[in-house]
């Protein structure tokens, strides 16, 4: 675990393309609280640094000569372990990349989407300056858990925490993630057998470009069908749904089913983290009439809260992940201290009691 930083942040950036050195260096040090304690141009080189300047944090590019992102990060998290940010590209291979470093102990990623344009830069900026300030006031875990593999039978966990949730209903499972959530959510999904009886729908804060690969990375890890969410799908059993990133996902009621509408970010500007899962929860909470299980993971923010704090007010259940197993405890710390989680479980836990639910 590491403690918030305190003083100064020292970052270490490590890219082998000079022009992305000189702009992530000329954001950050616009900060004062940021301080830029050295530059590595390959890989080699980042480990070697990060070794020697111990940073508070890493930038880390995926692609680079002698030794790529990947490798480095290992070797970093091998022998100086610390919070890494990946500055990925916006392609399929690029978001493969970013699903193996985090869950090779990466703390987040930030998309390289960055041309001549004053305005990508600044929105690339802003993003980068966010992240690397909200990750230094958090305490850290590194998550060493090996994940379940779907293909041979999961045992069931040790169960740390005394909870109570037997006689509640649910039709419905909705869960929502941010930092740390990609691993997290597969361990959780991990522990959900195909027959589960209810459908679920997944918001987690990623690009457009990410969440189709990471749906499919999720169904080649778990015994559920899980695909990425279109306009029009219906919540079933056996199926978990992915909220497509850059756009907005609401639930509705039509008959007997509950359908998902994808909607562009215009049409609910009041929402700053996309997808929202505020809006997710809350919408399936008013279509179920709170008949629905809510659960908030590891994540930067307190997104969640305000649906979270809709779904009690439907008599729906409600889960947190604890603040030991949470990358960033953010998100679930927002239900925990606003009074809307009826159970604060850890991480290897949520998979195994949202499965009980099943009867």
């Amino acid at each position: 675990m590491l403690a918030p930083t305190a003083g100064k942040t020292r970052v270490l950036i490590i890219d082998d393309s000079s022009f992305m050195r000189m702009l992530i260096r000329g954001i950050l040090s616009k900060d004062a609280a940021i301080e830029i304690v050295g530059t590595a141009a390959d890989g080699v080189e980042g480990v070697e640094k990060a070794q020697a300047l111990k940073p508070d944090l890493i930038t880390m590019d995926v692609e680079m000569p002698r030794m790529d992102g990947i490798t480095a990060l290992k070797q970093i998290m091998a022998k100086a372990p610390t919070r890494v940010i990946m500055v990925s590209t916006l392609t399929n291979a690029g978001a493969q990349a970013t699903f193996e470093a985090l869950d090779a102990g990466a703390i987040d990623y930030i998309p390289k989407n960055v041309t001549d344009s004053s305005g990508a830069q600044n929105i690339f900026g802003e993003e980068l300056l966010r992240k690397v300030k909200e990750s230094v006031r958090s305490s850290y875990r590194r998550s060493s858990a090996t994940l379940p593999d779907h293909t041979k039978p999961v045992p069931p966990v040790q169960r740390l925490t005394s909870v109570n949730l037997k006689g509640k209903r649910i039709n419905y499972v909705c869960i929502g993630a941010s930092t740390g959530g990609p691993v997290a959510l597969q361990e959780v999904l991990s522990r959900i057998p195909a027959t589960f009886p209810y459908g679920i729908m997944v918001g987690i804060h990623m690009p457009k470009a990410f969440t189709g690969a990471y749906a499919d990375r999720l169904n080649a890890k778990c015994s559920l069908t899980i695909r990425e969410a279109v306009d029009g799908d219906i919540l079933k059993a056996g199926l978990a749904l992915i909220a497509p990133g850059g756009m907005h996902t609401t639930l509705v009621r039509q008959g007997a089913n509950v359908v998902v509408k994808i909607l562009p970010t215009s049409a609910y500007p009041q929402y700053v983290y996309i997808p929202s899962v505020d809006l997710m929860i809350s919408t399936l909470a008013e279509a179920t009439s709170g008949s629905m299980l809510g659960v908030i993971l590891t994540g930067m923010g307190n997104d969640g809260f305000k649906g979270m704090q809709a779904l009690k007010g439907k008599g729906g259940v409600t889960i947190a992940q604890d603040e030991a197993t949470s990358t960033i405890y953010g998100m679930p710390k927002a239900c925990v201290e606003g009074g809307v989680a009826d159970a604060v479980l850890p991480l290897e836990q949520i998979g195994y009691e949202i499965a009980r639910f099943a009867g």
